[in-house]
């Protein structure tokens, strides 16, 4: 029991220490050519990203293990070119709210979320959006039908002229999990429909970034041939007809563990997902592990929770090309 307790004691330590502790010192500049752990990366589970076209803010998701709470937190940059600690989106925290995506004006935000029309009790997760007005965010509102419906509506994006590609497993999808687009016509959404099979499959495709000019698309699929395990990036470009071309794998990006929830920067130099990869051994055959070793390894990025990478998507893009 002593034992126990000791173990317990030392946990707490470490945990109010990472609470504690401040992301690394990070800059939104000089973006690696391969795929690095980006500076927000705590070791908790951290997911989505999105800046504000301004580059003075950036939002993502904080979640809980096995995803059962997540929140939305935010950073900003300081005149000094520092970043605040993350501190929950005024609009979020009470609720699970997650995969925040800026307009093109930075005026207004969209994110799912499962918070209820009415009550406290949580319902499906819906598309919702909050605008700012005079620096301040307003009460979020909830995008409603078409958009919305009794199941799951996830990860939007939005592109210039109002169009919106969003994440659903609707009966008449393509696979099962498909990306849909509602476009935003005479100042009403149309009603949502699943992109052609250059971007769906049978399978499962899902959390797809969209250019504010709709010239290309990033996604996560599972399930395709060339996938090198549990879920992988692809990208696909717009022809001149306005044409989705067929989606190629980001084979430089991705790992045999979960990647997902691509980002493009506004100044298109980078590119964030997320990646659930570990780097924890299965064994220690030359000596016995020590027990502060364990917590660190335990409580650090890559322990599989899921952490923020980022890439030049110039590089990103050659590799594309070739």
């Amino acid at each position: 029991m002593f034992l126990n307790l000791k173990l317990l004691s030392t946990f707490i330590v470490y945990f109010w220490t990472l609470t504690l502790i401040a992301q690394k010192p990070f800059a939104l500049t000089n973006p690696p050519a391969q795929a690095e752990i980006f500076g927000i990366s705590t070791g908790f589970s951290e997911r989505d990203f999105a800046i504000s076209p301004d580059g003075n803010e950036i939002f993502y998701t904080l979640q809980s293990p096995q995803g059962i709470f997540q929140t939305i937190v935010y950073c900003r940059k300081a005149p000094n070119g520092t970043w605040s600690k993350p501190e929950i989106a005024p609009f979020a925290g009470k609720f699970s709210d997650l995969e925040p995506a800026f307009s093109a004006d930075g005026q207004k935000l969209y994110f799912a979320s499962n918070r209820p029309m009415q009550g406290t009790t949580p319902k499906d997760f819906d598309i919702w959006v909050v605008s700012r007005e005079n620096g301040q965010w307003r009460e979020a509102q909830n995008l409603g039908s078409p958009i919305n419906t009794p199941e799951d509506e996830f990860y939007p994006a939005i592109a210039r002229n109002g169009n919106l590609y969003f994440t659903a497993a609707y009966q008449m999808a393509v696979g099962k999990e498909d990306i849909f687009v509602s476009r935003f016509e005479q100042g009403k959404y149309t009603q949502p429909t699943p992109l052609d099979t250059a971007i769906n499959s049978k399978t499962y495709e899902f959390n797809a970034f969209v250019s504010p000019d709709e010239d290309y698309i990033i996604f996560t699929s599972y399930g395709r041939k060339d996938d090198k395990g549990r879920g992988d990036l692809y990208m696909s470009i717009r022809d001149a007809t306005g044409k989705w071309l067929p989606a190629q794998h980001l084979s430089m990006l991705n790992s045999n563990r979960l990647d997902y929830c691509p980002y493009v920067s506004p100044d298109k130099k980078m590119l964030f997902f997320t990646s659930e990869r570990i780097n924890i051994p299965n064994a220690y055959a030359s000596a016995a592990v020590k027990i502060d070793d364990l917590f660190k390894t335990f409580t650090s990025p890559q322990n599989g929770t899921g952490d923020i990478y980022w890439v030049s998507f110039d590089k990103v893009i050659e590799g594309f090309k070739k």
